[in-house]
């Protein structure tokens, strides 16, 4: 679940006939093949920023017209998204074949797509991908099912505590010594709190599945698990879930360090960081620019820790799959285009830093590594050289970062994050929330979804 670049706007399932049939009246996004009497191999991919955005939207089309100058074989057209992936229409478009041949989506999604039938393997084609080797091989496992490889990660985050160093220096805090456990994250957020003013101490999400995603992350940073290792049973009634709970609710009733605004989303947390009336909230570091951009929030006063506990974080991503029916060819360029304008560093829409640095873009945000070996080398040297942020705020988070296990989101994400929202809201919202009631229910439920596969 993620923010901009993923909206981590989570989705629930919808009806896969109702919506198909809203969208019958679609014309197939490309032909059978992707051939053309031209000689061209023709394919269509999406997560093109929106025309709204004027300086990403051009800087990708400039992107696509120098990469079909390099390869005079290949047309791609390219739909504008945003977010890249609509959840109203996800499943629909899969289900009525109207999916793009190369398709954005979240980790989360590739079994999904997978069971559905709707994924090409790209196992015969990933050895032309010459940095596919380079990829973290965590990351590539998250496109991986049963030794097959079905997507191709385009970007990644980790979870971590970002803070306001303006409002821990004005609260007698530290702003270089953020918490390092969840006791004194409750103490920061009660002297913060304290400031008064409608300042907020801590919040955290509790709606559109983002409160059960948000419950995900804390359970791995206190050692727990949401589901077993074989992922067949529910691990959310346990000591780790309960201390969740529990903290949560402690600080919203007994430390009032929560506010009284809750059912939040990660648009709220973003204005209310903007405004400088939120002290902590979990995130990942995109969410740094769009409460610059968005929310009229200042670089020099955002900064990241790692997640509170110490025992583990969250990490999740995004990339691209290809529809069941892309020719071998289309497959082929669709690769190319991934590598040409995602997967290499200094080049095209993600990697160029020196163009994101002139265009005033963030450059050396505390990002997870996505590459590893020569390929990382030169990429985190092209970082450091145009970066244009504060680096020193995230010294904390990508030293004490390395020292967490990572963890991917649980299978079947979405549908266990809507369940856990229920019990994250309760405790929210209501006083007398019993946690165990909460857990036992929320577990029952979780065990439901993984029996049914």
């Amino acid at each position: 679940m993620r923010s901009a670049r993923s909206g981590r706007a989570r989705r629930t399932r919808v009806s896969l006939v109702a919506t198909a049939l809203a969208l019958s009246g679609l014309a197939a996004c490309s032909g059978s093949g992707g051939g053309a009497a031209d000689g061209k191999v023709h394919l269509t991919v999406n997560c093109r920023p929106q025309a709204s955005a004027k300086i990403d939207h051009r800087r990708f089309g400039e992107d696509l017209a120098a990469f079909e100058k390099q390869h005079p074989d290949i047309d791609i057209t390219a739909h504008d998204a945003f977010p890249c992936q609509d959840p109203k229409t996800f499943d629909a478009k899969l289900a009525g074949g109207q999916m793009e041949d190369v398709f954005y989506t979240y980790f989360t999604d590739t079994r999904h797509v997978v069971d559905i039938g709707q994924a090409a393997d790209l196992t015969p084609y990933v050895e032309e991908l010459k940095s596919y080797q380079a990829i973290d091989e965590p990351l590539r496992a998250a496109y991986t099912v049963d030794g097959k490889v079905y997507g191709i990660p385009r970007t990644n985050y980790s979870m971590g505590l970002l803070y306001n160093r303006a409002l821990f220096a004005k609260a007698g805090l530290d702003p270089d010594r953020p918490p390092a456990t969840w006791a004194e994250v409750r103490a920061a957020a009660k002297k913060i709190a304290g400031l008064g003013g409608g300042t907020v101490g801590y919040a955290d999400y509790s709606a559109q599945n983002q409160g059960g995603w948000h419950f995900t992350a804390e359970m791995y940073s206190r050692g727990g698990e949401v589901v077993s290792a074989d992922g067949k049973k529910s691990r959310v009634d346990s000591p780790a879930g309960r201390a969740v709970l529990q903290n949560l609710k402690d600080m919203r009733w007994k430390d009032d360090s929560m506010g009284s605004r809750q059912l939040l989303v990660i648009n709220d947390t973003l204005q209310m960081m903007g405004s400088g009336k939120l002290g902590m909230y979990l995130a990942a570091p995109d969410n740094v620019p769009r409460i610059v951009k968005e929310a009229g929030g200042d670089y020099q006063d955002l900064a990241f820790a790692p997640m509170p506990g110490g025992q583990g974080t969250l990490i999740g991503g995004d990339g691209y799959m290809f529809r069941k029916k892309a020719s071998p060819a289309q497959i082929r360029a669709g690769l190319k285009w991934l590598e040409w304008t995602f997967l290499t560093p200094g080049n095209g829409y993600v990697n160029n830093h020196a163009r994101l640095a002139r265009d005033k873009s963030p450059v050396g945000l505390p990002e997870p590594r996505l590459f590893t070996g020569a390929t990382d080398a030169e990429d985190q040297a092209l970082k450091k050289k145009h970066a244009n942020v504060p680096v020193a705020n995230y010294r904390a988070f990508t030293e004490g970062g390395r020292k967490l296990r990572a963890r991917l989101e649980p299978p079947h994400g979405q549908q266990i994050y809507a369940v856990l929202d229920g019990a994250v809201s309760a405790v929210l919202t209501k006083e007398d929330a019993d946690i165990d009631r909460l857990l036992k229910d929320a577990a029952s439920k979780i065990d439901g979804i993984l029996a049914r596969g």
